[in-house]
C-alpha cells in the first residue's frame, strides 16, 4: 500500500488516540542508581533532498525520522543510536517540554517547528533506573540540524523507508553476564555509518511500525551482535 506524506502523518495522529501497549524486555540487570524521568523525542517529517533509496514501498520514500548517535564517554547508553532526550527537569510543564527542550539542545532544531502529537505510556529501562515518556511529534516546519558533541555527535534524518527495508531489519543479540538479550533492531545504510538501532530505540521503532501497519515482512533469524 503506497502512502502519501499526509496519510502518514495522519495515521501517526490517529496511533496517539489509541491504547498502544509497550513491551519493553528488560537488556540487563536494574542499575543501583536513584530512579530519574526523562522523555525522548520521536520526530517525524518529510526530507527535502535526500528521499530514501530504495527499501520499503509501505511509506512514501520522503518520510523520516530524527535519530541521534551519542557520545562515547555518556554514563548511560553511550555510542548508541538514540531518539533525543534527557532528564525532566524542575521547569519543564510536562514530558513534552522535556523532550523538546532536550532535542532543542542535542540537535538546534526549532521547538515551534514542531507540531506534538501525543505521548506514548512511561517505559522502564532497568539498565539506567529511567523512567522514560516517548513524545511523537511532525516536523511541520524543518530546522537546521546538528550534534551539540557535548551529549550527542552525529545526527540523522533517516528516510523511514529504508529502516523498513527487510535487508535493514534483524534482532539484535547482547550478551551480558552470561544472558542474550534480544530485540527488534535496524541497520543503518552507510552513508549513516552503518550502526545498528537496537535496544530501546529499535524496539519502539518496530512496535510503532508494527502498530501503523507500516513494517514488511523480514527475517527475525538475521542477527546483530551488538556491545553495550
Amino acid at each position: 500500500m503506497d502512502r502519501s506524506v499526509a496519510e502518514a502523518q495522519r495515521e501517526l495522529r490517529a496511533l496517539m488516540g489509541g491504547d498502544l501497549r509497550l513491551q519493553f524486555p528488560p537488556q540487563g540487570a536494574l542499575a543501583d542508581t536513584p530512579l530519574r524521568r526523562s522523555a525522548v523525542l520521536i520526530l517525524f517529517g518529510a526530507l527535502d533532498r535526500m528521499p530514501a533509496v530504495g527499501g520499503a514501498t509501505s511509506v512514501p520514500p520522503e518520510l523520516d525520522v530524527l535519530l541521534t548517535r551519542r557520545a562515547d564517554r555518556m554514563r548511560h547508553h553511550a555510542g548508541q543510536i538514540a531518539f533525543p532526550g534527557g532528564g525532566v527537569e524542575d521547569g519543564d510543564a510536562d514530558a513534552a517540554a522535556t523532550a523538546l527542550r532536550e532535542a532543542h539542545e542535542e540537535t538546534g532544531l526549532d521547538p515551534a517547528g514542531v507540531e506534538v502529537l501525543g505521548s506514548l505510556p512511561e517505559i522502564h529501562i532497568p539498565v539506567s533506573n529511567n523512567l522514560v515518556t516517548p513524545v511523537v511529534g511532525w516536523w511541520r516546519l524543518p530546522s537546521a540540524v546538528a550534534a551539540d558533541h557535548s551529549e550527542s555527535v552525529e545526527v540523522f534524518r533517516t528516510p523511514v523507508a529504508e529502516l523498513l527495508s527487510p535487508l535493514a531489519r534483524g534482532t539484535s543479540v547482547l550478551t551480558r553476564s552470561g544472558f542474550s538479550h534480544r530485540g527488534a533492531a535496524f541497520k543503518l545504510g552507510p552513508q549513516f555509518g552503518a550502526h545498528t538501532v537496537w535496544g530501546f530505540t529499535g524496539i519502539l521503532l518496530a512496535t510503532i511500525f508494527d502498530e501503523l501497519g507500516w513494517a514488511e515482512p523480514w527475517n527475525a533469524n538475521r542477527e546483530f551482535p551488538v556491545i553495550p
